[in-house]
């Protein structure tokens, strides 16, 4: 096996704290990076575009989530392959699911060019979006998913990187993206005047970039995980261990998605200014998200790892480290958040003070409590690490997507509690009631391996 070019971060050996803040940082830099490809769209069309260009682009990221989820769980479950595989010094299967990774991620952008291109009006008249704002969200999302599968191939590549230890080349690619985003933001919606078309485009043209710099990485490689397009093929063994991790993982995003979908159904039926200000609003919540979500990414990584080695006495460190790390970042991040929320939300939508002041609504019920969903999220990673993919689903769509669904159709209906106020807890609960189901099953599951880890030692040593 070739010396890998992630030594300097083993997750299997030494002190945990340090390399687990070290290996987060770039994940979440990558993510807000991200984010600003969305945040550069709603402020460049909240000040240079339409009135409704603002509405126009928030009603569009619950569907776009919604139907890009189930594959972007694919990428997860190739992360965790090959992180497995890495741990436990399989060569041949790392090398056997890159090679099958790229292949799924192209065919997965092209399922969902086509679904996304043909459908998006459909599914936005399915979420009652409003006659004022319909057209212009058709328009983003056909651009949108044209450029998909650059998408798909950035999210791939990007797993089995950091599945790698190497979280720092996806935030300089990102980087380099998001620069081209802004400008081309800026080129064709004030100098050319293309309007929520140009920023759609702008978007695509930078994920782009992002998925060939990823692709360029990967073939650069000189360890197990170094691509080499010719020998790209769908080997079945590592098919199926991807679709056995990422499927559930999918399923679970997808429908995390349906509920967000019918919330923001309900939020649509309030109107364009209302859905103006939960657009913005959302979108500043997403970069708490994102820094909270990568401690997760770190935790499956960081378990996948030091589980595929059989060193399940590291899982424990893991655990607790993850979990404090992702509550002090998301009390600290969710509180500032809403403490600058008027500053905030007047970036993206300048002199709108009703606008404002529901997407402060939203801030209040979601911002200060989001440690919560940062909680759920690094056990729902945990589980994966140790190779439970079912369960955490099972346990998710039940915590999170049924319960808010049924809260929707009982609570919500009920005429005073028909409020925005009213939709928005329904997530502190449902975070709430998964994280703590999540961490009981986890740490039972944890003392079950170390049981039969101590039960092998003992029988190897009594045959020795």
């Amino acid at each position: 096996m070739q010396k890998n070019q992630s030594d300097e971060m083993d997750m299997t050996e030494g002190p945990l704290l340090k390399k687990i803040i070290l290996y987060t940082l770039p994940i979440i830099m990558t993510g807000i990076l991200q984010l600003l490809f969305n945040a550069a769209d709603l402020v460049v069309v909240g000040r240079y575009g339409s009135d409704t260009s603002v509405a126009s682009v928030g009603a569009t990221s619950a569907i776009i989530n919604l139907i890009t989820n189930l594959f972007i769980g694919l990428s997860v479950g190739a992360g965790v392959a090959v992180a497995h595989g890495l741990g436990a010094g399989k060569s041949e299967e790392v090398h056997k699911t890159v090679h099958t990774a790229i292949p799924i991620a192209l065919v997965s952008g092209i399922i969902l060019t086509v679904v996304g291109v043909c459908g998006s009006h459909f599914f936005l008249e399915l979420m009652g979006t409003p006659d004022d704002v319909i057209n212009l969200s058709a328009t983003y999302m056909k651009i949108y998913f044209i450029g998909i599968t650059s998408s798909m191939v950035y999210n791939f590549g990007s797993a089995i990187l950091r599945a790698g230890g190497d979280t720092k080349s996806p935030l300089i690619y990102l980087t380099v993206a998001g620069i081209v985003n802004v400008i081309l933001n800026l080129v064709f919606v004030i100098l050319i005047k293309m309007d929520v078309a140009g920023v759609a485009t702008a978007t695509t043209v930078s994920e782009t970039i992002s998925a060939i710099l990823v692709l360029r990485a990967l073939m650069k490689r000189d360890d197990d995980c170094k691509l080499v397009l010719s020998k790209m093929r769908f080997y079945r063994r590592q098919i199926v261990r991807i679709v056995q991790i990422g499927i559930p993982a999918g399923i679970q995003g997808s429908l995390f998605s349906i509920s967000n979908v019918i919330i923001q159904s309900s939020i649509n039926s309030f109107g364009s200014v209302v859905m103006s200000g939960n657009a913005a609003a959302s979108n500043i919540e997403g970069f708490v998200y994102m820094s909270m979500n990568a401690f997760s990414q770190t935790s499956i990584n960081f378990t996948a790892r030091n589980y595929g080695a059989g060193k399940y006495d590291r899982l424990r460190k893991i655990m607790w480290l993850c979990l404090s790390s992702v509550f002090v970042t998301g009390l600290v991040l969710g509180f500032t958040a809403r403490f600058f929320g008027e500053n905030l939300l007047s970036i993206y939508i300048p002199d709108k003070p009703e606008d404002i002041s529901y997407g402060l609504v939203r801030m209040t019920y979601i911002c200060i409590p989001y440690f919560l969903c940062g909680l759920m999220d690094v056990t729902t990673g945990l589980l994966r690490g140790i190779n439970y993919s079912v369960l955490p689903m099972i346990i998710s769509v039940v915590g999170v997507c049924v319960f808010r669904i049924v809260w929707i159709y009982t609570i919500f209906r009920i005429p005073e509690y028909h409020t925005m106020q009213s939709l928005y807890i329904s997530y502190t609960i449902s975070w709430s009631v998964t994280f703590l189901t999540e961490i009981t099953i986890f740490i039972v599951l944890l003392k079950k391996l170390r049981k039969k880890q101590t039960y092998q030692h003992n029988n190897n040593g009594a045959t020795a």
